[in-house]
């Protein structure tokens, strides 16, 4: 769908951008699904693109400029790469590179930042803990001031690239109760006390390692504090609203590619005497998903357009978060009813997709929150 945003730039690293994933990551789905990771050197040359450079000074890796257009265009596109295990396990340090950026002090954004950035090394944001969920307000991990340093106990889990992060930007109370009371630190993988352990056996998102990670007396530099004492959840809430659009984008992608596959599997599958795509039924499907796709383009557009013109959009974001999800699940359900049999061995795409649905629907933040969240912007 054309638009008036989509400037010959953003058309090229459109083009860019699909070229290197069907080249680089398409081909080998199945293989890393199935391996359960992916290799290191991905993460470089997925570095090199500057996929995590938007909104990062160039001195740090970054690309010293920001565009939302082309934040969404990275996160549609990488859904060609045919499995999202691949895009987490990539992706997993983006929501942590904005508060390094942003709250880190200098020895800190020098010393690693430009790693992050550039893909060398992993990072990851450690909040959600395992009897909390989105709970953030009720956090248990604590963190207590000894001389020079800070001591951190607890526990956070579902943490995306939790195995083979190097950095880890770690929620801790410091205060009272609520948002008001949580700081955020630094820690470092080889920190004494710090461990973590995989959380195997998942539905999807297999190539992406995701990890409990435990704090034992963790003996933090007080240096190592990200932003404010007892601000530092609040400094980065901001934060979410990129990844949540950047999900809504590839929940985008990935029902485009449900939808390809479909028509192409539909126009060469013969069922009594006729391509699949000659069967009203089947024609009916396809059109729906067709709208589903447009609607969701149209929305992620607008909502770029309001945060690149105007202001952050929350209220939208939300809105398109639980709508995208919802849609997603639509499209994966009718491409596998299309593909019927095929579409349920493992291997191929639309399974894949299948599988991964869920996961988009509770990751930065679940529909009930985001319903719950869009209302409250409403006012009510």
């Amino acid at each position: 769908m054309r638009h008036a945003a989509d400037t010959e730039e953003r058309q090229q690293f459109r083009e860019m951008t699909r070229r290197f994933i069907e080249t680089e990551l398409q081909p080998h789905a199945n293989a890393w699904d199935e391996a359960g990771e992916i290799p290191w050197e991905v993460h470089q040359k997925v570095g090199a693109l500057g996929t995590w450079g938007f909104g990062v000074a160039e001195q740090y890796g970054g690309l010293g400029f920001d565009d939302m257009y082309m934040r969404c265009i990275w996160g549609e596109e990488a859904a060609r790469a045919h499995n999202g295990g691949t895009l987490a396990a990539l992706g997993g340090r983006s929501i942590s590179i904005g508060p390094i950026e942003k709250l880190a002090s200098q020895e800190i954004k020098d010393r690693i930042l430009k790693d992050i950035v550039q893909g060398r090394v992993g990072s990851s944001l450690g909040v959600t803990e395992p009897g909390g969920g989105s709970d953030v307000a009720n956090m248990k991990t604590t963190a207590r001031q000894d001389g020079n340093h800070w001591i951190i106990n607890g526990s956070k889990t579902f943490i995306t690239g939790g195995m083979t992060s190097d950095y880890f930007v770690v929620g801790a109370r410091t205060g009272g109760e609520g948002l008001n009371g949580i700081s955020l630190f630094l820690v470092e993988k080889d920190m004494e006390g710090f461990s973590r352990t995989a959380l195997d056996k998942k539905m999807g998102w297999w190539a992406s390692d995701q990890a409990t990670l435990y704090f034992d007396d963790v003996r933090v530099p007080a240096g190592n504090m990200l932003g404010d004492e007892g601000r530092g959840f609040i400094q980065i809430m901001h934060n979410f609203n990129y990844e949540r659009l950047g999900m809504v984008a590839q929940c985008l992608g990935m029902m485009r590619v449900l939808l390809e596959e479909s028509i192409a599997y539909a126009q060469q599958r013969e069922t009594f005497g006729k391509p699949l795509s000659q069967h009203q039924v089947i024609r009916h499907k396809i059109a729906e998903m067709s709208a589903r796709v447009d609607a969701t383009e149209a929305w992620v557009n607008q909502i770029c357009f309001l945060a690149e013109n105007d202001k952050m959009p929350v209220d939208q974001i939300c809105k398109a978060k639980f709508f995208s999800t919802k849609s997603l699940e639509y499209c994966a359900s009718e491409a596998m009813q299309i593909w019927g049999g095929a579409g349920y061995l493992r291997g191929n795409v639309v399974e894949r997709f299948y599988r991964e649905v869920k996961v988009m629907a509770i990751g930065g933040g679940s529909e009930e929150i985001m319903r719950d969240l869009a209302v409250k912007q409403m006012g009510l």
